[in-house]
């Protein structure tokens, strides 16, 4: 018989756990203290390895259970989540009220990811096989198409390989046009889209140029851009760019989006784990005393090879290297690459050779992990840092969400879904 630990379905009364947890704004802890257990307890109890008491579950369900049914019964408006990856952009839309009614992402690990974290539900694959018609109509589009094509490391392979890129590329560069035909088809109020930096730039700015032309011209969309760095949401610098287009003008501004002030911004050390004793192990990435693993340092030989190829670069005028920091400093960019030798975030130890970031910091790095919400990673080591370097930062597209929500369910909805969620707070004060 398989281990509770090799399940890849959560328990539903462990699903309904953390679903009633994380949405009356309780940590683990402290819905530990107001059912009277222990936080490793609410831990099992949502990693499935046991099944949670009954008469505890029903006390939540009496705690948490009205409030949790309001929101989930009368969505303020419906969104579908296209090239979905493990759902970044969906925790920002459903943190202002949004139901997910569609989504679709084709590779088999994210979807694994995705299950865990929202619950069983189909999960289209390959979304130029589905018909526009197909899709449930929704008020929201939400897709980070993918960004290869247009990277800077993408088209320098492509380059190299004396392959297509962009939109004439043969595979990934076309999807931007089932973004196209899906919007063309149900003429949602709104969608947000997610690239990288380098869009604007590929092609001397002639692939821009086609989607805004699509988007404004073809479609009749009101579209506003933005890049915007991640770095005043978490310790990493990480720019996107992000698309905002609206049916009718609405006057969304991009100052409405609230940045953190400087002093605000966190560090390194916010999202480290502080092996100080202070938090609960995790046995997949620290032992029982808190330390971080191991298997998460580098080799002499690779932190010795890192050394001498950074020497390399710099004696020839070249800016490769890797990227050494603490707890102070800020971290370069994570990216899908990171599991190969994670050049780019070294972690500083007092003795030896640095470390990688573990998957669970790269959880708390990108917003996944945040207050109450713990993210849970079931997948492989590898495959947690692909899904993370391919993702959004959550809080940052949380700020943008916010800044839409009047345009999308107007400001009298947005005073009305900010009461209903307070009544989490009230619950968990009670």
């Amino acid at each position: 018989m398989a281990s509770a630990r090799t399940n890849t379905k959560t328990p539903l009364p462990c699903k309904e756990v953390r679903d009633l947890r994380t949405l009356s704004g309780l940590s683990q802890s402290g819905l530990a203290a107001a059912i009277g257990k222990s936080p490793r307890t609410i831990k099992r109890w949502e990693s499935g390895d046991v099944e949670p008491d009954v008469l505890a579950l029903r006390e939540m369900r009496r705690q948490f259970g009205s409030a949790e049914r309001a929101v989930r019964e009368e969505p303020a408006f419906h969104f579908i989540d296209l090239f979905a990856g493990i759902g970044g952009l969906r925790l920002g839309f459903e943190g202002i009220g949004g139901r997910c009614v569609f989504t679709s992402e084709w590779d088999a690990h994210s979807q694994r990811t995705y299950r865990a974290n929202f619950g069983e539900h189909d999960i289209a694959g390959d979304i130029t096989q589905i018909h526009a018609r197909d899709i449930p109509s929704h008020d929201v589009l939400l897709a980070g198409f993918p960004c290869q094509p247009f990277s800077i490391a993408g088209v320098s392979k492509k380059n190299s390989l004396g392959r297509k890129h962009g939109f004439d590329c043969d595979t990934q560069g076309t999807l931007f046009f089932d973004v196209e035909r899906i919007i063309a088809e149900h003429r949602p109020k709104a969608f947000l889209l997610e690239n990288v930096k380098n869009l604007q730039s590929h092609d001397g700015g002639r692939t821009f140029a086609v989607i805004m032309h699509t988007l404004q011209e073809k479609l009749g969309y009101t579209v506003s851009y933005k890049v915007q760095d991640a770095r005043p949401f978490v310790p990493q610098h990480r720019e996107r760019i992000f698309l905002v287009g609206l049916r009718e003008d609405t006057g969304f501004d991009w100052k409405d989006v609230r940045i953190p002030e400087r002093d605000d911004w966190p560090k390194l050390s916010n999202i480290l784990h502080p092996e100080d004793g202070t938090e609960e192990p995790e046995d997949r990435f620290t032992d029982e005393r808190g330390k971080v693993l191991k298997k998460y340092v580098l080799t002499e030989h690779l932190w010795q090879y890192l050394q001498n190829y950074a020497a390399k670069h710099k004696a020839a005028g070249n800016g490769f290297g890797f990227g050494l920091v603490g707890p102070s400093d800020t971290a370069r960019t994570l990216s899908a690459r990171y599991y190969k030798d994670g050049s780019e975030i070294l972690v500083r130890r007092k003795r030896g050779s640095p470390r990688r970031l573990t998957p669970r910091e790269c959880a708390r790095l990108m917003g996944f992990d945040r207050g109450a919400r713990r993210w849970n990673i079931r997948v492989s080591d590898t495959q947690a840092y692909r899904q993370f370097g391919n993702s959004v930062v959550v809080p940052l597209v949380e700020a943008i969400a916010r800044a839409m929500s009047p345009h999308i369910i107007g400001s009298r909805q947005v005073v009305k879904r900010m009461k209903q969620l307070a009544l989490f707070a009230s619950a968990a004060a009670d």
